[in-house]
């Protein structure tokens, strides 16, 4: 017979899973708020579903993320993988060759990005960078040109002169301290009319009227004079344009308004999720009284929320790792196929990795297989390739960091078929040449192979985590 606590166990095994309303919040150091999305190209969480939710129930869902109390750091429940590499940051000066850093971070839990790296673990790249060639150069300013005329024709006004930056000109975006342009007053020695100005208009008048929907809208009116100052007669000034008297209808008149008033909570929705954490709601409607004539609108919110919990975890799709290398090409029943026109046969294969909880599995062959060529250690004339672009700079946070490029012997490889007819009627399968032959160049700088030319990386940046940085 089972003891009374297996038959509990029994019986909870049998009764169909609930779904668990989270009514107060987790206690303890694991409480964090759950998001449910984790947006990959800002490292910023998504929709909130609540606080006080400890990790194991928000990561049950691996599409979720989380985000513990008081950081700006957003955690994904999934697998670790490093995120998209930053943007580069601005070049660390503004005129000839300065550097410039980005970073990629192992975001995710429960195991390691490739490289072994931790969780939450910054890797970064430093690079050359130049935003112009040269750094500007100041000019130097020509001699002032005649004054101008008067800018006005009677009474007091303002005369310019110029001059322009080319004894000598700036260089590289350069400039001339100094302005272009400078004035002073003048004097015509003439009167000038005085034209008319409106005085500040007088404070409205009482409504024509006490309510709205009459058959005469009531109005109020106001008044100004042309006396700030008035026109003059000699010589003759403008009078004050426009009109002196306005009027408008008033406002702010009866039927009163009323206020609106909140109608009961609606039932609790069902919660939305099978897997992980959910959300319901719960709505109310501001109809008791509804709200008239500009009376203001309920205070608070239509909607509130809940977190709901149905304690299953969600499926997790498997992936595919990285291919393998290739397998040595070889053709069987025969030893030596290397370096003679003998096609072969080579395979690799990728694990499916990471399938939980029934997710699908990955989609497409484990296994690849190709025709080829064996090339290894074929010993065949070459020639030097034209220098390679910079590399980045290493260590990007060391001390003195380096880039280097460099020139490499390639072979030359043979003018074997590219394709070749394995089965009469079944088409033409392409060929690969696998290997890596020894390829024959004249010494170069006294190198047979390889020649490496490194430069330093000048300005270096300081590696700062973003995440402590002070928003």
């Amino acid at each position: 017979m089972p003891t009374p606590a297996q038959a509990a166990w029994l019986l909870l095994l049998l009764l169909p899973p609930l779904l668990l309303l989270l009514t107060l919040p987790a206690t303890g150091s694991d409480s964090v708020h759950c998001f449910t999305e984790y947006e990959e190209s800002s490292g910023k969480c998504k929709g909130l579903l609540g606080g006080g939710v400890r990790v194991e129930d928000c990561c049950l869902n691996p599409a979720y993320a989380f985000q513990e109390p008081g950081s700006k750091f957003c955690q994904a429940c999934r697998p670790p993988r490093w995120s998209p590499w930053s943007q580069w940051s601005p070049c660390s000066v503004s005129c000839t060759e300065g550097s410039q850093l980005r970073h990629r971070r192992c975001i995710g839990q429960g195991g390691q990005c490739p490289e072994k790296a931790q969780p939450g673990a910054l890797e970064w790249q430093l690079q050359a960078c130049e935003d112009q060639p040269c750094c500007p150069e100041m000019g130097g300013w020509s001699n002032w040109g005649p004054w101008a005329a008067c800018s006005v024709t009677c009474s007091k006004g303002i005369r310019t002169r110029h001059r322009t930056c080319d004894q000598p000109s700036p260089k590289c975006g350069g400039h001339c301290p100094g302005k272009a342009q400078e004035s002073e007053p003048c004097d015509t020695k003439q009167v000038c009319p005085t034209h008319g100005a409106w005085a500040a208009w007088s404070p409205w008048g009482p409504c024509s009227g006490s309510c709205h929907g009459g058959r005469v809208a009531p109005v109020e009116r106001r008044s100004r004079t042309c006396s700030a100052p008035e026109p003059s007669l000699q010589p003759p000034g403008k009078p004050c344009p426009g009109p002196a008297y306005e009027e408008r209808v008033c406002s702010g008149l009866p039927p009163c308004p009323v206020t609106g008033g909140w109608g009961p909570w609606g039932p609790v929705s069902p919660c939305p999720v099978t897997c992980g954490l959910g959300q319901t709601l719960e709505r109310r409607t501001c109809d008791q009284p509804v709200p008239q004539h500009g009376g203001p609108f309920c205070a608070g919110d239509a909607i509130r929320t809940h977190i709901c919990n149905t304690a299953v975890p969600c499926p997790v799709d498997g992936e595919w790792g990285p291919w393998e290398e290739w397998s040595t090409c070889v053709r069987p029943k025969m030893k030596h196929i290397s370096c003679e026109e003998i096609p072969g046969q080579q395979t690799r294969s990728r694990s499916c990795k990471g399938r939980k909880f029934n997710g699908h599995r990955c989609v497409g062959e484990q296994q690849d297989i190709r025709h080829c060529y064996n090339i290894q250690r074929c010993n065949w004339q070459g020639s030097w390739s034209e220098w390679g672009t910079w590399g980045l700079c290493t260590p990007p946070c060391g001390p003195n960091p380096i880039r280097t490029r460099q020139r490499h012997c390639k072979a030359h490889l043979p003018k074997f078929s590219p394709t070749v007819t394995i089965v009469e009627g079944q088409g033409k399968k392409n060929v690969s040449f696998w290997g890596k032959p020894w390829p024959l160049c004249e010494m170069l700088q006294g190198q047979k192979v390889v020649v490496e030319e490194k430069r330093p990386c000048t300005h270096v940046p300081v590696c700062k985590d973003p995440e402590d940085e002070t928003f």
